[in-house]
């Protein structure tokens, strides 16, 4: 093994995940047990400093972000949890660009390579962020190289998905740095018995989501899922999938007791309400990327299957008080 120390910083912003955090450094901390000496030197910034908690209340003492451009580091983390699109922190973002002008290569768990994207820290480089960030963000910058992996490592940046993500991420530095062998044995210490590649996905696939059963139907609900923006007619995906329409609409009734194209337009919805509350693209925008053909066909049916209008969804999501009588 390699006998130099590694120092490794997490910079944590406001809103993160404990979960995501620990599971990138508790592995970092075992190997340190295992191998009975240093391997890895944990730091732990905030833009002010102090005790910063996690969503779930337990959290880190920090020291000021200005303190890591003099603490020698060899990676240094953002963790951002919550809606990292919508953070915005001047000083962070300096803080950032100090490290990258000295040459200490960056990653983010979770959001945190949304932060760095925004910045403008991730251009040209391969990157991932959590799942619920991947088609916001591509909204806001469609040139951005992201991936829906677990991981990725481009050479100075390493990013993960946040949640276990972060064992499997760190278990590949451990890789690199102490061979396979010991990365293995670090991941059976918290009984992880595979670490997985970086390149497996994030989420299951439609048939695990929605418990489908039946391969016409799968591909039916592949083919809505990947056609949001430009919804296919019924005629089209029954062509697509090899069965006739009328069979593929029973399909749909016996599974979700809803007519087909009910179900399409859920899911187009959903992904609507995902960019309301994860972006600030304008009413019209999201309208036309979930493929409504006005704004004021989108609100009819947002209101129809949430109760409530668009607009105020997103003011109530972030703490907003809107006006009773607010349009869209």
């Amino acid at each position: 093994m390699r006998s130099s120390i590694h120092s490794v910083g997490f910079i944590l912003t406001p809103g993160y995940a404990l979960m995501s955090l620990a599971s990138a450094v508790e592995p970092l901390r075992a190997a340190r047990h295992l191998a009975g000496k240093d391997l890895y030197r944990c730091h732990y910034y905030s833009v002010e400093g102090g005790f910063i908690a996690s969503t779930s209340g337990g959290g880190f003492q920090t020291d000021p972000l200005s303190r890591a451009t003099n603490d020698r580091l060899d990676l240094a983390f953002v963790v951002a949890g919550g809606n990292p699109l919508l953070y915005h922190d001047a000083a962070l973002i300096r803080g950032l660009r100090a490290l990258d002008h000295l040459r200490i290569p960056l990653g983010g768990i979770s959001g945190g390579a949304a932060i760095l994207a925004k910045a403008g820290l991730m251009a040209g480089r391969r990157f991932c962020v959590h799942w619920a960030h991947i088609d916001p963000l591509r909204e806001i910058d469609p040139d951005l190289l992201i991936e829906p992996d677990l991981y990725v490592v481009d050479r100075d940046r390493y990013t993960c998905a946040g949640g276990v993500a972060a064992m499997d991420m760190m278990g590949a530095l451990i890789a690199r740095d102490h061979g396979a062998a010991f990365a293995r044995e670090v991941s059976n210490w918290f009984i992880h018995h595979r670490l997985r590649t970086a390149n497996e996905p994030q989420q299951e696939g439609v048939r695990q989501r929605f418990n489908l059963n039946h391969p016409m139907l799968e591909a039916a609900v592949e083919l809505m899922a990947s056609h949001l923006a430009d919804p296919l007619s019924p005629e089209h995906i029954a062509g697509l999938t090899g069965v006739s329409s009328r069979q593929l609409q029973r399909l749909f009734q016996a599974q979700f007791n809803m007519p087909m194209m009910g179900f399409y337009r859920d899911l187009r919805l959903a992904k609507a309400d995902e960019l309301l509350q994860q972006t600030d693209l304008a009413i019209l925008d999201i309208a036309s990327i979930t493929g409504f053909t006005s704004a004021a066909h989108f609100s009819r049916c947002f209101v129809q299957r949430y109760k409530i209008p668009p607009r105020r969804k997103r003011h109530a999501a972030r703490g907003i008080p809107s006006s009773s009588g607010e349009a869209g």
